[in-house]
């Protein structure tokens, strides 16, 4: 898999290609249906790459700071998920203000032709591009007739609801990791290195790996729910009762993390080491408790119906 972060780093040899363009932010089950149709428009024009062209940050984060929705993939995972759903290449274009201002065509010629040879451009059916977003599927189809590429706009998919990365983060707000995951074709992930924590979990019996939450990323809503969680240093997964939020029960504590209490496990060591974090389903809102009686009492339903659920 190429990784290119800038249309500098685009080999100047690079022979003709099929480009999808997006955000691609969680490459869920809607961005899998764009790209399976530019791989087959590639087998069917006999070109070996298929490059999907992206943006970082999301171009709301420059345009309109204040409506930038939370971020569902890193760059990293983004590429990992594009190459899996068929992928060969992808570039990351640093969203701007000076890239806002191109007009639809200026992005056309210096991206999908100069830089990479398109000889397809294969779009979801609502497309926007450009500045003012005033580009559409009919005009890569126009400029595409004089620059020797056609252009394959995708109706959207899903049903009733149509799959999209607004209506995954809609699926979090509430907690429902489950329409997410629907959405998503897997379940939703949180991915981040563990930190040592205040240790109350250890101390009712119940050890928990923390990962904190950057404000930008998207979470579940606050709440406990039933997951996996892996090493990704090794691969192991193992059950979880997962806690998201800030611990209300405890004063001073406002940073959001997310808590993972591996399955009847406390001799791991995982302070330090990267995991992923998979919710598989909500099992209650998150809740003040008066007293630790209450809070434990709690937990131990937690745990047995995330087993329950889980097996």
């Amino acid at each position: 898999m190429q990784i290119w972060r800038d249309v500098d780093d685009v080999p100047a040899d690079l022979g003709r290609t099929v480009v999808s363009i997006g955000n691609f932010d969680g490459v869920h089950l809607g961005h899998a249906h764009v790209l399976r149709e530019a791989r087959a428009s590639a087998e069917r024009l006999g070109i070996d790459t298929v490059v999907a062209v992206t943006f970082d940050p999301h171009p709301m984060a420059v345009l309109r700071p204040e409506h930038a929705p939370p971020t569902l993939t890193s760059i990293r995972t983004r590429a990992r998920l594009l190459e899996a759903a068929g992928v060969d290449a992808i570039l990351v274009i640093g969203f701007d203000r000076e890239i806002a201002s191109w007009s639809p065509l200026e992005f056309i010629d210096r991206v999908l032709v100069g830089t990479l040879h398109a000889r397809a451009v294969v779009v979801g059916s609502n497309f926007r591009f450009g500045a003012k977003a005033a580009g559409e599927v009919a005009t890569l189809v126009g400029a595409g007739a004089t620059r020797d590429f056609e252009t394959v706009g995708v109706p959207l998919d899903g049903g009733p609801q149509v799959w999209s990365s607004t209506y995954v983060r809609q699926c979090l707000a509430t907690g429902d990791v489950a329409g997410a995951a629907e959405a998503l074709g897997r379940p939703f992930t949180v991915r981040g290195t563990v930190v040592e924590g205040d240790k109350r979990g250890r101390e009712m019996g119940y050890p928990t790996a923390n990962v904190p939450i950057p404000p930008v990323d998207a979470a579940p809503a606050d709440g406990v729910y039933a997951g996996r969680l892996t090493r990704l240093d090794t691969g192991e997964t193992y059950p979880a009762a997962i806690s998201v939020g800030t611990n209300p029960t405890f004063d001073g504590e406002r940073d959001r993390r997310v808590e993972s209490y591996v399955l009847d496990r406390d001799d791991l060591e995982l302070y330090g080491v990267e995991v992923e974090v998979a919710f598989v389903d909500r099992l209650r809102g998150m809740v003040k408790f008066e007293g630790m009686e209450a809070l434990i009492e709690t937990m131990h339903d937690d745990v047995r119906r995330a087993r329950d659920l889980l097996a």
